[in-house]
Protein backbone atom coordinates (compact mmCIF):
# COMPACT_ATOMS: atom_id res chain seq x y z
CA UNK A 1 0.00 0.00 0.00
CA UNK A 2 1.61 3.58 -0.50
CA UNK A 3 1.72 5.89 1.57
CA UNK A 4 0.59 9.20 1.51
CA UNK A 5 3.46 10.74 0.51
CA UNK A 6 4.30 8.04 -1.76
CA UNK A 7 1.10 9.07 -3.44
CA UNK A 8 1.22 12.61 -3.62
CA UNK A 9 4.48 11.90 -5.44
CA UNK A 10 3.02 9.93 -8.07
CA UNK A 11 -0.27 12.13 -8.41
CA UNK A 12 2.21 15.26 -8.74
CA UNK A 13 3.76 13.55 -11.25
CA UNK A 14 0.41 12.92 -13.66
CA UNK A 15 -0.29 16.85 -13.06
CA UNK A 16 2.93 17.91 -14.15
CA UNK A 17 3.17 15.91 -17.32
CA UNK A 18 -0.48 16.24 -17.83
CA UNK A 19 -1.07 19.84 -17.35
CA UNK A 20 2.11 21.11 -19.46
CA UNK A 21 0.30 23.49 -21.98
CA UNK A 22 -2.23 24.58 -19.91
CA UNK A 23 -0.54 26.08 -17.38
CA UNK A 24 2.34 27.55 -19.64
CA UNK A 25 5.21 25.36 -18.26
CA UNK A 26 4.63 25.90 -14.50
CA UNK A 27 5.26 22.98 -12.52
CA UNK A 28 5.47 21.23 -9.21
CA UNK A 29 9.11 21.55 -10.44
CA UNK A 30 9.07 25.48 -10.37
CA UNK A 31 7.53 25.18 -7.02
CA UNK A 32 4.02 26.66 -8.50
CA UNK A 33 2.06 24.25 -6.74
CA UNK A 34 1.50 21.55 -4.58
CA UNK A 35 -0.48 18.75 -3.55
CA UNK A 36 -1.83 17.78 -0.50
CA UNK A 37 -3.61 14.00 0.40
CA UNK A 38 -6.66 14.10 2.52
CA UNK A 39 -8.76 11.38 4.10
CA UNK A 40 -11.82 12.24 1.90
CA UNK A 41 -9.79 13.69 -1.27
CA UNK A 42 -6.86 15.56 -1.79
CA UNK A 43 -6.29 19.36 -2.57
CA UNK A 44 -4.51 20.98 -5.13
CA UNK A 45 -2.15 24.18 -3.99
CA UNK A 46 -1.44 26.81 -6.56
CA UNK A 47 1.07 29.62 -4.86
CA UNK A 48 -0.27 32.74 -6.34
CA UNK A 49 0.30 34.97 -7.97
CA UNK A 50 0.86 32.63 -10.61
CA UNK A 51 1.23 32.40 -14.81
CA UNK A 52 -1.83 30.62 -15.25
CA UNK A 53 -5.94 30.99 -14.18
CA UNK A 54 -7.24 29.09 -11.74
CA UNK A 55 -10.89 28.86 -13.14
CA UNK A 56 -13.38 25.95 -13.67
CA UNK A 57 -11.79 24.85 -17.03
CA UNK A 58 -8.26 24.23 -14.81
CA UNK A 59 -10.46 22.44 -12.46
CA UNK A 60 -12.09 19.96 -14.58
CA UNK A 61 -8.80 19.37 -16.52
CA UNK A 62 -7.16 18.37 -12.72
CA UNK A 63 -10.12 16.10 -12.28
CA UNK A 64 -10.15 14.34 -15.81
CA UNK A 65 -5.74 14.04 -14.72
CA UNK A 66 -6.38 12.73 -11.58
CA UNK A 67 -9.56 10.65 -12.04
CA UNK A 68 -7.69 8.61 -14.76
CA UNK A 69 -4.53 8.15 -12.52
CA UNK A 70 -6.43 7.14 -9.30
CA UNK A 71 -8.97 4.53 -10.68
CA UNK A 72 -9.51 2.25 -9.70
CA UNK A 73 -7.85 2.87 -6.25
CA UNK A 74 -10.16 5.97 -5.25
CA UNK A 75 -13.53 7.36 -7.36
CA UNK A 76 -13.20 11.00 -7.50
CA UNK A 77 -16.26 12.80 -7.39
CA UNK A 78 -17.45 14.77 -10.33
CA UNK A 79 -18.63 18.62 -9.49
CA UNK A 80 -20.15 21.15 -11.30
CA UNK A 81 -17.71 24.19 -10.69
CA UNK A 82 -14.27 24.45 -9.24
CA UNK A 83 -14.65 23.49 -5.32
CA UNK A 84 -12.56 26.07 -3.53
CA UNK A 85 -11.25 25.54 -0.13
CA UNK A 86 -10.16 27.93 2.43
CA UNK A 87 -7.17 26.98 4.60
CA UNK A 88 -5.72 27.25 7.75
CA UNK A 89 -2.82 29.74 7.22
CA UNK A 90 -1.70 33.86 7.26
CA UNK A 91 0.58 33.47 4.07
CA UNK A 92 -1.89 34.65 1.39
CA UNK A 93 -0.21 32.74 -1.45
CA UNK A 94 -0.99 29.69 -0.30
CA UNK A 95 -4.42 30.49 1.52
CA UNK A 96 -6.61 28.43 -0.86
CA UNK A 97 -6.83 25.37 -2.77
CA UNK A 98 -8.64 23.06 -4.91
CA UNK A 99 -10.55 20.27 -3.29
CA UNK A 100 -11.28 17.22 -4.94
CA UNK A 101 -13.45 14.95 -3.27
CA UNK A 102 -13.62 11.45 -3.34
CA UNK A 103 -14.61 7.77 -2.13
CA UNK A 104 -12.17 4.97 -1.64
CA UNK A 105 -12.60 1.87 -4.53
CA UNK A 106 -14.99 1.70 -7.48
CA UNK A 107 -18.46 1.12 -7.96
CA UNK A 108 -19.19 -2.68 -7.04
CA UNK A 109 -22.49 -4.61 -8.05
CA UNK A 110 -24.24 -6.77 -6.00
CA UNK A 111 -25.03 -10.18 -7.04
CA UNK A 112 -28.34 -12.19 -5.20
CA UNK A 113 -29.17 -15.32 -5.45
CA UNK A 114 -32.66 -15.17 -4.25
CA UNK A 115 -34.05 -11.81 -4.87
CA UNK A 116 -36.99 -12.30 -2.56
CA UNK A 117 -34.88 -13.87 0.74
CA UNK A 118 -32.59 -10.78 -0.02
CA UNK A 119 -34.60 -8.62 0.29
CA UNK A 120 -36.49 -9.82 3.04
CA UNK A 121 -33.26 -10.45 4.99
CA UNK A 122 -32.71 -6.80 5.39
CA UNK A 123 -33.06 -4.08 8.12
CA UNK A 124 -36.68 -2.11 8.08
CA UNK A 125 -36.97 1.02 5.41
CA UNK A 126 -32.92 0.20 4.13
CA UNK A 127 -32.72 -0.36 0.79
CA UNK A 128 -29.01 -1.87 -0.55
CA UNK A 129 -28.18 -0.16 -4.23
CA UNK A 130 -24.30 -1.54 -4.66
CA UNK A 131 -21.54 -2.78 -2.07
CA UNK A 132 -21.15 0.24 0.03
CA UNK A 133 -24.31 2.19 -0.73
CA UNK A 134 -27.70 1.51 0.55
CA UNK A 135 -30.60 3.79 0.94
CA UNK A 136 -32.85 4.95 3.54
CA UNK A 137 -36.18 5.10 2.52
CA UNK A 138 -36.96 7.20 4.95
CA UNK A 139 -34.79 10.28 3.70
CA UNK A 140 -36.37 9.39 0.29
CA UNK A 141 -38.79 12.07 -1.13
CA UNK A 142 -39.54 10.76 -5.14
CA UNK A 143 -37.23 8.97 -7.04
CA UNK A 144 -36.87 8.80 -10.95
CA UNK A 145 -35.00 5.90 -12.96
CA UNK A 146 -34.71 7.20 -16.81
CA UNK A 147 -33.08 5.05 -19.51
CA UNK A 148 -33.51 4.22 -23.43
CA UNK A 149 -34.86 1.54 -24.44
CA UNK A 150 -33.36 -1.71 -23.28
CA UNK A 151 -30.94 -0.52 -20.61
CA UNK A 152 -32.34 -2.23 -17.72
CA UNK A 153 -35.25 -0.20 -16.95
CA UNK A 154 -37.86 -2.94 -16.09
CA UNK A 155 -34.93 -4.69 -14.14
CA UNK A 156 -33.57 -2.15 -11.94
CA UNK A 157 -37.49 -1.38 -11.22
CA UNK A 158 -38.03 -5.18 -9.78
CA UNK A 159 -35.17 -4.98 -7.79
CA UNK A 160 -36.59 -2.20 -5.95
CA UNK A 161 -40.49 -3.27 -5.99
CA UNK A 162 -38.91 -6.23 -4.25
CA UNK A 163 -37.58 -4.56 -1.48
CA UNK A 164 -40.64 -1.80 -1.31
CA UNK A 165 -42.91 -4.77 -1.04
CA UNK A 166 -41.36 -5.39 2.64
CA UNK A 167 -41.43 -1.79 3.70
CA UNK A 168 -44.42 -0.03 1.75
CA UNK A 169 -47.75 -0.10 0.69
CA UNK A 170 -47.69 0.44 -3.43
CA UNK A 171 -50.13 1.68 -5.79
CA UNK A 172 -48.44 0.67 -9.57
CA UNK A 173 -49.77 2.14 -12.61
CA UNK A 174 -48.51 0.25 -15.60
CA UNK A 175 -49.51 1.72 -19.01
CA UNK A 176 -47.86 -1.30 -20.92
CA UNK A 177 -49.62 -3.62 -19.06
CA UNK A 178 -45.88 -5.38 -18.81
CA UNK A 179 -43.07 -6.36 -15.85
CA UNK A 180 -44.39 -4.44 -13.49
CA UNK A 181 -47.94 -6.07 -14.29
CA UNK A 182 -46.23 -9.12 -13.88
CA UNK A 183 -44.36 -8.83 -11.08
CA UNK A 184 -47.40 -7.73 -8.92
CA UNK A 185 -49.89 -10.91 -9.86
CA UNK A 186 -46.73 -13.07 -8.23
CA UNK A 187 -46.73 -10.93 -5.38
CA UNK A 188 -51.16 -10.87 -4.76
CA UNK A 189 -50.62 -6.73 -5.50
CA UNK A 190 -53.46 -5.01 -7.67
CA UNK A 191 -52.23 -2.96 -10.61
CA UNK A 192 -53.90 0.10 -12.66
CA UNK A 193 -53.38 -0.70 -16.37
CA UNK A 194 -55.35 0.21 -19.57
CA UNK A 195 -58.00 -2.20 -20.32
CA UNK A 196 -59.59 -3.30 -23.72
CA UNK A 197 -62.39 -0.83 -25.58
CA UNK A 198 -61.24 1.72 -23.27
CA UNK A 199 -59.91 5.01 -24.19
CA UNK A 200 -56.57 6.49 -23.09
CA UNK A 201 -58.23 9.57 -21.60
CA UNK A 202 -60.11 7.20 -19.62
CA UNK A 203 -57.58 5.28 -18.13
CA UNK A 204 -55.81 8.62 -17.04
CA UNK A 205 -58.96 9.61 -15.59
CA UNK A 206 -59.17 6.07 -13.20
CA UNK A 207 -55.18 6.99 -12.44
CA UNK A 208 -56.28 10.98 -11.55
CA UNK A 209 -58.95 9.56 -9.33
CA UNK A 210 -56.14 7.25 -7.55
CA UNK A 211 -53.47 10.18 -7.41
CA UNK A 212 -56.54 12.10 -5.55
CA UNK A 213 -57.26 9.50 -2.81
CA UNK A 214 -53.66 9.55 -2.51
CA UNK A 215 -53.85 13.43 -1.61
CA UNK A 216 -56.15 12.77 0.90
CA UNK A 217 -54.24 10.36 2.32
CA UNK A 218 -51.90 12.82 2.11
CA UNK A 219 -53.77 16.17 4.14
CA UNK A 220 -55.36 13.73 6.85
CA UNK A 221 -52.28 13.00 7.76
CA UNK A 222 -51.00 16.37 7.62
CA UNK A 223 -53.54 17.09 10.24
CA UNK A 224 -52.63 13.81 12.02
CA UNK A 225 -49.08 15.37 12.39
CA UNK A 226 -50.01 18.93 13.34
CA UNK A 227 -51.37 17.75 16.37
CA UNK A 228 -48.62 14.96 16.78
CA UNK A 229 -45.71 15.73 14.83
CA UNK A 230 -43.64 12.14 15.91
CA UNK A 231 -46.46 10.14 14.72
CA UNK A 232 -44.78 7.29 12.89
CA UNK A 233 -47.37 6.65 9.36
CA UNK A 234 -46.30 3.56 7.08
CA UNK A 235 -44.62 4.55 3.53
CA UNK A 236 -47.40 4.27 0.54
CA UNK A 237 -45.50 3.93 -2.85
CA UNK A 238 -47.09 5.28 -6.07
CA UNK A 239 -45.42 3.75 -8.48
CA UNK A 240 -45.71 4.61 -12.86
CA UNK A 241 -43.59 2.92 -15.20
CA UNK A 242 -43.40 5.11 -18.67
CA UNK A 243 -44.89 7.98 -17.55
CA UNK A 244 -44.62 10.02 -20.84
CA UNK A 245 -46.82 7.41 -22.34
CA UNK A 246 -49.30 8.69 -20.19
CA UNK A 247 -48.49 12.25 -20.67
CA UNK A 248 -48.82 11.95 -24.32
CA UNK A 249 -51.71 11.74 -26.44
CA UNK A 250 -54.28 12.69 -23.74
CA UNK A 251 -56.96 14.90 -23.70
CA UNK A 252 -55.69 18.75 -22.37
CA UNK A 253 -57.94 18.76 -19.09
CA UNK A 254 -56.70 15.32 -18.02
CA UNK A 255 -53.09 15.91 -18.54
CA UNK A 256 -53.29 19.24 -17.01
CA UNK A 257 -55.40 17.30 -13.65
CA UNK A 258 -52.67 14.52 -13.99
CA UNK A 259 -49.47 16.90 -13.64
CA UNK A 260 -51.32 18.72 -10.75
CA UNK A 261 -51.79 16.01 -8.44
CA UNK A 262 -48.40 14.32 -9.51
CA UNK A 263 -46.76 18.07 -8.24
CA UNK A 264 -48.97 18.31 -4.96
CA UNK A 265 -48.05 14.61 -4.47
CA UNK A 266 -44.26 14.95 -4.76
CA UNK A 267 -44.57 18.92 -2.81
CA UNK A 268 -46.51 17.36 0.05
CA UNK A 269 -45.37 14.05 0.87
CA UNK A 270 -42.34 13.61 2.21
CA UNK A 271 -43.38 14.79 5.40
CA UNK A 272 -46.31 11.93 5.03
CA UNK A 273 -44.28 9.56 4.06
CA UNK A 274 -46.02 9.26 0.22
CA UNK A 275 -43.75 8.91 -2.16
CA UNK A 276 -43.13 8.57 -6.45
CA UNK A 277 -41.57 5.92 -8.08
CA UNK A 278 -41.21 7.23 -12.08
CA UNK A 279 -39.73 5.35 -14.83
CA UNK A 280 -39.46 6.60 -18.25
CA UNK A 281 -36.84 7.20 -21.23
CA UNK A 282 -36.53 10.57 -20.22
CA UNK A 283 -38.01 13.21 -18.41
CA UNK A 284 -38.56 16.50 -19.92
CA UNK A 285 -41.23 19.20 -19.23
CA UNK A 286 -43.38 17.07 -21.56
CA UNK A 287 -42.76 14.07 -19.38
CA UNK A 288 -43.60 15.83 -15.69
CA UNK A 289 -44.20 18.98 -14.70
CA UNK A 290 -41.03 20.80 -13.49
CA UNK A 291 -42.21 21.07 -9.80
CA UNK A 292 -42.04 17.31 -9.87
CA UNK A 293 -38.63 16.49 -10.89
CA UNK A 294 -37.10 19.69 -8.17
CA UNK A 295 -38.49 17.49 -5.50
CA UNK A 296 -36.86 14.02 -6.81
CA UNK A 297 -33.75 13.40 -4.09
CA UNK A 298 -33.10 9.73 -5.52
CA UNK A 299 -32.14 10.38 -9.68
CA UNK A 300 -30.86 7.25 -11.81
CA UNK A 301 -29.99 7.49 -15.29
CA UNK A 302 -29.42 3.70 -17.43
CA UNK A 303 -27.75 3.31 -20.35
CA UNK A 304 -26.01 5.57 -22.24
CA UNK A 305 -24.83 7.97 -20.57
CA UNK A 306 -23.64 11.59 -22.47
CA UNK A 307 -24.36 15.18 -22.08
CA UNK A 308 -27.93 14.80 -24.20
CA UNK A 309 -28.77 11.53 -22.10
CA UNK A 310 -28.40 13.25 -18.55
CA UNK A 311 -29.75 16.69 -19.56
CA UNK A 312 -33.12 16.40 -18.15
CA UNK A 313 -32.33 14.87 -14.72
CA UNK A 314 -28.44 16.07 -14.26
CA UNK A 315 -29.32 19.39 -16.12
CA UNK A 316 -25.90 20.74 -14.49
CA UNK A 317 -23.54 17.90 -15.44
CA UNK A 318 -21.08 17.04 -17.46
CA UNK A 319 -20.54 13.52 -17.39
CA UNK A 320 -17.44 13.78 -19.54
CA UNK A 321 -14.49 11.74 -16.87
CA UNK A 322 -16.87 9.87 -15.07
CA UNK A 323 -15.66 6.23 -15.50
CA UNK A 324 -18.35 3.92 -16.19
CA UNK A 325 -18.43 0.19 -16.15
CA UNK A 326 -19.60 -0.72 -19.67
CA UNK A 327 -22.36 -3.60 -19.48
CA UNK A 328 -26.28 -3.82 -18.50
CA UNK A 329 -27.79 -1.96 -15.45
CA UNK A 330 -24.81 0.48 -15.49
CA UNK A 331 -24.93 4.15 -15.38
CA UNK A 332 -25.41 7.02 -13.41
CA UNK A 333 -26.89 7.51 -9.50
CA UNK A 334 -27.10 10.57 -7.46
CA UNK A 335 -28.63 10.75 -3.81
CA UNK A 336 -29.38 14.23 -2.91
CA UNK A 337 -29.92 13.35 1.66
CA UNK A 338 -27.47 14.39 4.68
CA UNK A 339 -25.75 10.81 4.40
CA UNK A 340 -24.30 11.00 1.11
CA UNK A 341 -21.84 13.18 -0.80
CA UNK A 342 -24.73 14.54 -2.86
CA UNK A 343 -22.75 14.15 -6.32
CA UNK A 344 -23.22 11.87 -8.82
CA UNK A 345 -22.19 8.52 -8.86
CA UNK A 346 -20.87 5.55 -11.40
CA UNK A 347 -23.50 2.90 -11.07
CA UNK A 348 -23.91 -0.51 -11.46
CA UNK A 349 -27.57 -2.09 -10.69
CA UNK A 350 -27.46 -5.13 -8.64
CA UNK A 351 -27.79 -8.42 -10.77
CA UNK A 352 -30.21 -11.34 -8.90
CA UNK A 353 -32.17 -13.75 -10.04
CA UNK A 354 -36.03 -14.15 -9.43
CA UNK A 355 -39.26 -16.00 -10.77
CA UNK A 356 -39.89 -17.15 -13.93
CA UNK A 357 -41.94 -15.26 -15.84
CA UNK A 358 -41.68 -11.91 -14.09
CA UNK A 359 -38.95 -9.97 -16.70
Amino acid sequence: MMTKRELEQYLLQSLNMGLGSLMQGETSYTNSFDCKIMDDGFLFLPRLPAGYIIDDDLYQKIFLIANASLYPRYTLLKQNSAYFMALDTNDIHVQRGLFFPWKLGVSERLIISDLDSFAKSHEEDIIPIMKNLVLDYNNVTSLAIAGNSGSGKSYTLTYLLSHLKQISDLIIIDPKFDTPSRWARENGIAVIHPKRNRSKSDFVSEINENLSDSLNLIQQRQEILYDNPDHHFDHLTIVIDEVLALSEGVNKTIKDSFFSLMSQIALLGRATKVHLLLVSQRFDHNTIPVSVREQLNVLIQIGNINKKTTQFLFPDLDPEGIVIPIGKGTGLIQIIDNEHPYQVLPLLCPTYYTKKGIL
